[in-house]
């Protein structure tokens, strides 16, 4: 379905390096970029354009604006969101949403990974010894870092530093014009290796769920619809909150099929049990 075809990748941060490879080997596609595209358009990681849309309609937004440019019918685009996790305390996350579109046959495949592998952060310094001290927690200068006057002043906004004095500099013009400055980690793919590294584990995902086509209408992208919990407790067999069975689904026929006990164990330790333990 997908062999020798050209497939957009629809970036302007250099994500090809890490979808390209995976894809091309994968589904055997040939993938380009788009030279004018332009992502900013839809919303940037620093706030001067705000994104409007969900990260999925905006992924597809990028696809299809790269379709448009390219003349094509294949796309991928990924949306990265960073923040807070939405359940481990005092943890940052990269949850990247990756969306394959094929115009030809249909198709709209989608996948979304929450990585804890992340070096997101941000931090008002007042000292060059902070500003030490935050960079090297942020693994400067191999991942880049970003100056501004404050959170949502964009008025004198220095990206993608990876030198230490230019960032030495930038800092210290702020801190003798108004006392302290605002830094915060450039979560653009070419200027963080390690959020590079979730696209690529995010791609590899995706082109698993492509090529994993339904017995019934052999349409590609079958995958993970539901999942349930309810894996029995092993000492009093009260239900607990541990998964018992994924729910797989076709999007292009009604076909279903559930994966009981995908975690390999049919009871959980009393430990996970509200009964239990309280």
């Amino acid at each position: 379905m997908f062999q020798g075809r050209k497939l957009i990748i629809a970036t302007k941060h250099e994500k090809e390096k890490a979808i390209a490879p995976i894809l091309e080997k994968e589904l055997g596609v040939h993938c380009i970029t788009v030279p004018n595209f332009d992502s900013d358009l839809l919303g940037t990681f620093t706030g001067e354009i705000e994104r409007e849309d969900e990260p999925l309609e905006t992924a597809r937004k990028k696809c299809l604006l790269a379709m448009e440019l390219a003349n094509s019918d294949l796309a991928i685009a990924s949306e990265g969101s960073f923040g807070p996790h939405p359940s481990i305390f005092f943890a940052y996350a990269d949850d990247e949403i990756l969306l394959f579109i094929d115009k030809k046959n249909d198709l709209e495949i989608f996948i979304r990974v929450l990585s804890t592998d992340t070096n997101f952060n941000v931090r008002e310094v007042n000292t060059i010894a902070e500003l030490k001290d935050f960079a090297i927690q942020c693994q400067f200068p191999a991942h880049a870092l970003i100056v501004k006057k404050s959170k949502n002043d964009f008025s004198d906004i220095t990206k993608g530093i990876t030198d230490w004095n230019a960032l030495k500099g930038a800092v210290n013009h702020l801190l003798e014009t108004q006392g302290s400055a605002y830094i915060e980690t450039d979560m653009r793919a070419m200027y963080n290796p390690t959020r590079m590294q979730v696209i690529a584990q995010a791609t590899q995902k995706l082109a698993n769920k492509i090529n994993s086509y339904c017995p019934v209408c052999h349409a590609p992208g079958l995958g993970i619809t539901a999942i349930k919990e309810g894996l029995p407790c092993n000492q009093c067999s009260s239900p607990t909150h541990s998964i018992i069975s994924y729910l797989y689904g076709c999007q292009k026929c009604n076909y279903e099929k559930e994966e009981m006990f995908p975690n390999q164990k049919e009871t959980e330790d009393p430990m996970y049990c509200d009964n239990c333990n309280p």
